[in-house]
């Protein structure tokens, strides 16, 4: 595990939280009276990582305790996040990311069990759920063990959590495909993981299952609510 690296990207707007985010980015709101970036970077902590990257963006000078209160943290601004998806925030790393193997995360993630990144990675994975049904997330299409597709909404198939792993041949894979896809009209509009569905002929990676309550995504007030009652039901540790 020595000289991993993680991304995680808070640089969003959060407008789906309603009144929550107005003067709060998302990723400080606290479930438990804790920022929700703060249990992912706890998890992070836990493996050992030795340098976790923060892209941030709106509100983002609210992030800056985090660089004195943790040692291993470096703030990068996102410049374009008002206009470009989250293809804008790998961007902004691009001077590291593909110097070590990497973890890159979301930001607005209640993560419940820190256990879930102290797995053996031996490969490049995406963290995912099984979800039986119809899923409106993002979700892979699997050929065996490999990721084939990724894709938006699916049945009975594995769901993003979040939460992704790359060795170092591939997350430069990815800083020169989005380097590429800079140079196309409309890339604006990418996010991240279109250009790694671009990339999976030539990147093998696999799912990482992770346990449905291990980490939480927190889109909406009305998910906050819900997550804050499970955890005073103590159905979540």
């Amino acid at each position: 595990m020595d000289g991993e690296i993680a991304v995680i990207m808070a640089a969003g707007l959060g407008s789906r939280m309603g009144e929550l985010t107005h003067s709060t980015p998302k990723p400080l709101v606290k479930v438990g009276g804790i920022p929700l970036i703060e249990t992912v970077i706890a998890g992070l902590e836990g493996r050992g990582v030795r340098r976790i990257y923060i892209v941030t963006g709106y509100l983002g000078e609210q992030f800056g305790y985090l660089e004195g209160k943790y040692s291993n943290i470096t703030l990068i601004h996102n410049e374009e996040y008002m206009e470009k998806n989250n293809i804008s925030s790998l961007r902004a790393v691009r001077e590291v990311l593909g110097s070590s193997d990497c973890f890159i995360c979301e930001a607005d993630l209640y993560v419940a069990d820190k256990s879930i990144f102290k797995k053996e990675l031996r490969q490049s994975c995406y963290f995912g759920k099984l979800v039986p049904g119809h899923s409106e997330d993002w979700v892979f299409d699997m050929e065996g063990s490999r990721i084939s597709r990724i894709k938006r909404k699916g049945d009975d198939a594995y769901n993003m959590a979040g939460i992704s792993y790359w060795k170092k041949r591939d997350a430069k894979l990815i800083r020169d495909g989005i380097n590429e896809a800079y140079k196309t009209e409309g890339h604006g509009q990418l996010f991240w993981d279109e250009v790694v569905d671009g990339l999976l002929g030539d990147i093998e990676v696999c799912v990482c299952e992770v346990p449905e309550s291990s980490v939480i995504e927190v889109d909406t007030a009305e998910e906050l609510k819900e997550l804050e009652a499970l955890l005073k039901r103590k159905d979540l540790s």
